[in-house]
Parts: structure tokens; C-alpha cells; sequence
């Protein structure tokens, strides 16, 4: 199962980045965990200065922008 974490401080882009996630994995039909993060120096241990950001198994994905579900798709497929 994989593990998908949305960082972000709780903005409406980050909102709008979960809301994608979620849509591109389910209609992949892909188990995972979706994690909303908002802590700062976790935000910032991943290397990311901008949000929000897509994170998928640990590996920055997305940094500064809000992706469709179809290429959010694409990234985990």
C-alpha cells in the first residue's frame, strides 16, 4: 500500500491538492494512505520551501502547485 502525504499548511491549494489525490487514487483503484501534512519542520525535512507539495512513499513528487487528478494519475501509475 502506498503512502501519499499532502504538505501544506492548511491553505485552499492544499485542500484542492488532497481533493485531487484522492480523486486520481480512487479512480486508479490504488490502496493508500493519504496524510495531511502541516507541521513546518516536517514540511521543511523534506526539502520543500514551497507548498504545497505531493510526497508519495517518502519521494517529493509536487512542490509549489496544485496538479490535476490526471496528472497526479500519471505520477502513480
Amino acid at each position: 500500500m502506498k503512502t501519499v502525504q499532502v504538505l501544506g499548511p492548511g491553505c485552499p491549494k492544499c485542500e484542492k491538492l488532497k481533493q485531487h489525490t484522492e480523486a486520481a487514487l480512487s479512480e486508479l483503484g490504488i490502496e493508500a494512505t493519504v496524510e495531511k501534512v502541516s507541521d513546518i519542520m516536517q514540511i521543511t525535512s523534506f526539502g520543500v520551501m514551497m507548498t504545497p507539495a505531493l510526497v508519495v512513499d517518502g519521494e517529493v513528487k509536487i512542490v509549489g502547485r496544485v496538479p490535476s487528478a490526471e496528472e497526479i494519475k500519471q505520477l502513480l501509475s
